[in-house]
């Protein structure tokens, strides 16, 4: 049964920003330093995924998040797919290739770069939600058309129902057409394998992937990250059939001594993304650990914005051009709350949380606009031209920055006054949550949160 979904009432959460803007003579805003966020140089070029699980999370929740650092001028929008019905012998447009497509797919919420089919993070309607990092290893990247580590993210979110489930899908696809394929918009050539993170209400899974063979490691309890680098050793829950006797033909493995998957795979000589990325990774793990036992939505997100680290990351040619975080309850009467931000750089950016509803609006204003087969994707040769895929959100963002690095006093009362907003909103849902106040019918919050961001911005 679904659990009953009901509106929350944010004060001032809707209301135009004339009314509640103050003058900059009474804002004070606590933590917002402009200064930091101008751009960072020489900061590790990765994705960071985090699950915090009971015990390690304050309540009794499951707690995602994710980063998903991209080329900087690449558009992340959010998109929300209905569940659907497709008849027999139906066929699946993802990025590059058709596969077949199933007779029922989830309703999803996808954070996902604008030109592609697939997703950098997401969620569906079963309250699973998954998040990928590039990785290299020894396998080498087959050249052509396969499916994108992105088009394995929404197709397990579209076909699982749970983390292990989603986990099999993406295996068999893997099995069935490999992975590969331009990971950027750019014809320079850009491809990667994948690691993933696969979380429920009940239980998180890290898959890594070398080619078509994969391992798995299923997580129970306390705080885990991922970043671009295998972290699997010798604690391996499930595994690829011909794993071991793979690794052996190639000389990687001598069949007697422990498999350790990390050792035994990793490249000889790695690119050197994947070496500063132990710097994030080791970051990551460390801000985890001092949260453990109190992670929060609030958090998390405060792990996504930390500039330190280089977890919120802003160096040469990639920014994180998106940000998620998912709250999920271990109670099941109890709805989901994804948070995204549809904009780069949360630390200049806001959280607007969504709910799955059969009732809620669309908001085609954190939808990019399409372009059909003109789109420089579908064409051949890809990608020798660039077309504009900012939606409505982005642009005011675009302004929104521009403007606090023109006149800082102005910027930072406009962001100040959104993230208390944000703290309100997390507050206030989290009361819902443990059932201290009542509330209405949620389905249209991420709907009236992204249209009074745009209204501060104007």
């Amino acid at each position: 049964m679904k659990p009953k979904i009901k509106r929350l009432r944010v004060n001032g959460f809707v209301m135009r920003r004339k009314q509640l803007l103050p003058t900059r003579s009474h804002i004070t805003i606590a933590g917002v330093v402009p200064r930091s966020w101008t751009r960072m140089a020489e900061v590790p070029v990765s994705c960071d995924c985090f699950v915090s699980l009971p015990p390690g999370s304050r309540d009794d929740h499951v707690i995602f998040g994710k980063n998903a650092d991209r080329p900087r001028d690449e558009v992340q929008e959010v998109a929300h797919c209905p569940g659907a019905s497709h008849p027999a012998g139906a066929t699946l447009e993802c990025t590059y290739i058709q596969i077949p497509q199933v007779e029922r797919t989830r309703a999803v919420v996808l954070s996902k770069p604008a030109w592609m089919w697939g997703a950098e993070m997401g969620a569906n309607d079963q309250g699973v939600c998954i998040g990928n990092e590039a990785i290299w290893t020894r396998e080498p990247v087959c050249p052509g058309d396969a499916l994108l580590g992105m088009d394995l993210v929404r197709l397990g979110l579209e076909r699982g129902d749970s983390a292990w489930s989603a986990l099999t899908v993406i295996t068999s696809l893997l099995e069935q057409h490999g992975q590969g394929g331009q990971c950027k918009e750019d014809p320079v050539a850009f491809s990667y394998h994948n690691t993933f993170l696969l979380v429920d209400r009940n239980e998180a899974w890290v898959l890594e992937t070398a080619g078509r063979l994969w391992v798995a490691q299923k997580v129970t309890e306390g705080v885990k990250n991922i970043s671009n680098q295998l972290t699997i050793g010798a604690e391996v829950t499930a595994e690829h059939p011909e794993l071991r006797r793979a690794a052996q033909a190639q000389g990687w493995w001598d069949g007697e001594s422990e498999f350790n998957f990390s050792r035994v795979f990793s490249p000889e000589n790695p690119p050197a993304r994947m070496e500063l990325a132990k710097q994030r990774y080791k970051g990551g793990t460390e801000l985890l650990k001092q949260h453990d036992g109190s992670v929060t939505a609030a958090v998390m997100m405060s792990i996504l914005r930390d500039k330190p680290s280089g977890i919120c990351m802003d160096s040469g040619g990639f920014c994180t051009t998106g940000s998620m975080v998912s709250v999920l309850p271990r109670d099941p009467s109890l709805p989901c709350i994804h948070f995204f931000t549809a904009t780069p750089d949360p630390s200049r950016s806001i959280f607007k949380p969504f709910i799955f509803s059969d009732f809620s609006t669309p908001v085609l204003r954190v939808v990019s606009p399409q372009f059909g087969p003109d789109d420089p994707v579908r064409k051949q040769p890809r990608f020798q031209s660039k077309v504009d895929r900012r939606h409505d959100l982005y642009k005011a963002h675009q302004e929104a920055v521009s403007t606090m690095e023109n006149n800082p006093d102005e910027g930072s009362s406009v962001f100040g006054i959104l993230r208390e907003l944000e703290s309100q909103c997390l507050s206030e849902i989290s009361a819902m949550l443990s059932g201290e106040i009542p509330g209405e019918e949620l389905g249209d919050l991420f709907f009236d949160t992204v249209d009074t961001e745009i209204k501060f911005y104007q």
